[in-house]
């Protein structure tokens, strides 16, 4: 697929995720997960390079093949990432992340993803993976304005 996506010259997102969609969620285990997903992603980087691909987006994958902890160290270590010179996208929206520490279902976890949202964006986050636009552009101007120099 990395040939095809070279040739075409489009972007393309690379995302981490630990065994397969079958397999992901039983019993996730890492010695360093933040190294490990920066290597796996600076690996796929590197492949997609070699193919020809310009642009390479990259997500840590959150809730892909990670327990609560692996995904809440992720989060608190995204300015790590910066390492892989590529934009970063979190997909955080209505995640079993927020509704395992709240208490809430996927219906009810607005607030947190937002809350989530707004900590990756202080992490270094360039694209939010939403289901409520309307709040996460909300969120994002917030976030922007408090990054603005004073009165801009």
């Amino acid at each position: 697929m990395f040939s095809t996506i070279g040739r075409l010259k489009v972007p393309y997102v690379l995302m981490h995720m630990q065994g397969t969609p079958k397999s992901m969620q039983r019993s996730p285990e890492y010695r360093d997960v933040t190294a490990e997903v920066i290597r796996h992603l600076a690996e796929g980087i590197d492949r997609l390079r070699q193919s020809g691909v310009p642009d390479v987006i990259v997500d840590p994958g959150f809730g892909f093949g990670k327990d609560l902890s692996h995904n809440y160290t992720l989060l608190r270590n995204l300015d790590a990432f910066r390492v892989l010179d590529a934009p970063l996208l979190v997909g955080l929206s209505r995640k079993s992340m927020v509704n395992k520490v709240l208490g809430t279902t996927a219906e009810q976890a607005l607030n947190g993803t937002t809350v989530l949202n707004t900590l990756a964006l202080t992490g270094g986050a360039k694209i939010l993976r939403v289901h409520d636009v309307r709040e996460a552009v909300e969120a994002i101007r917030l976030f922007e304005r408090y990054c603005s120099p004073a009165g801009a």
